[in-house]
């Protein structure tokens, strides 16, 4: 068996986890839109 369809598989298997690293990217996308939001130059 493949490595990809060993990962469907699992993922398949557990739905829960999906959604957890769906919302792991979420977070990641916003706290690196917040920290651009609030950067600055260093003078």
């Amino acid at each position: 068996m493949s490595e990809r369809n060993s990962c469907t598989d699992y993922l398949a298997n557990n739905p829960r986890l999906i959604g957890a690293l769906f919302t792991i990217c979420l977070l990641i996308s916003q706290a690196g839109t917040a920290a651009a939001a609030n950067g600055g130059t260093i003078s």
